[in-house]
């Protein structure tokens, strides 16, 4: 087992899923935090407070999802370590005087095969969760909007210049019959100084009658934390570390059997 300490001076964050109104205490955190190579990712939060700056923002055309069901996950094996993982609960926030914005990887989902290997049947993705502020240092996350963030759209995040700016639009029932009752636009744009970016998701829901902008300016440091995390996250989201963990001396030979056309290796022809 790895372990990574994370210092800075300290507070409590409390998780914003199991509290409604979010209150921080005081300015700085310590976090002592242990992982295996098959943990998702391990972040500390970062937290400042800036002035109001202004922004809209917009989305893509990917799924959106508000609850979430526990994903099938391949079994562990020896090269798991032999045993049972404990499963860990993982995110990154950043804290600003208008809003909070809090990143949490959710993991691919895996089919089981008739052979009894796995193979994935959904990718992993970014959820992104806003919070706007109810309060100094409090944040309302009864109003919290959320917008999660496939595999592509973290390769766009990852390739973004300090310049750049990029947006994803959102219907979550695209496909069914409440398509366009619910648009989902996140836009991120650099700030005038090119100190960082801002994130400004806007959320029009007509099921609900919710009409809302929230945006939140993220300086270069902690845009600089996110895509170090994006870039570790990627595989796991792909599902990769599994096919890694899985590979053992004697299957070498094999090649990767949940592709029906593995065999078909461009030096073998």
């Amino acid at each position: 087992m790895h372990h990574l300490r994370l210092l800075s001076p300290s507070f409590t964050i409390q998780n914003p899923r199991l509290c409604p109104s979010h209150s921080l205490s005081s300015l700085h955190s310590s976090t002592a935090i242990s992982f295996t190579p098959q943990s998702p990712l391990l972040l500390s939060s970062t937290m400042h407070f800036r002035g109001k700056r202004s922004l809209l923002c917009r989305q893509s055309d990917y799924f959106q999802q508000q609850s979430f069901t526990p994903p099938r996950q391949p079994p562990n094996d020896s090269s798991y370590g032999g045993a049972l993982q404990p499963r860990v609960f993982v995110g990154h926030s950043i804290y600003k005087g208008k809003a909070a914005l809090t990143v949490e990887p959710k993991p691919p989902e895996f089919t089981p095969l008739d052979s009894g290997a796995f193979k994935v049947s959904k990718e992993g993705f970014v959820l992104l969760q806003f919070a706007p502020a109810a309060g100094v240092r409090q944040y309302d996350w009864n109003r919290k909007q959320v917008f999660s963030l496939s595999v592509t759209e973290i390769g766009n995040l990852i390739s973004l210049g300090a310049r750049d700016s990029c947006e994803f639009f959102h219907d979550p029932f695209k496909g069914r019959s409440e398509e366009g009752k619910v648009r989902k636009v996140l836009k991120v744009e650099p700030l005038p100084d090119g100190s960082g970016h801002f994130f400004n998701l806007s959320v029009q829901n007509r099921l609900l009658n919710v009409d809302e902008s929230i945006y939140i300016p993220i300086t270069r440091a902690e845009y600089a934390v996110l895509v170090s995390a994006f870039n570790f996250i990627v595989p796991y989201l792909l599902g990769w570390h599994a096919f890694a963990n899985s590979i053992k001396p004697e299957d070498t030979g094999r090649g990767n059997s949940a592709n029906p056309r593995s065999g078909d290796f461009e030096w073998s022809r």
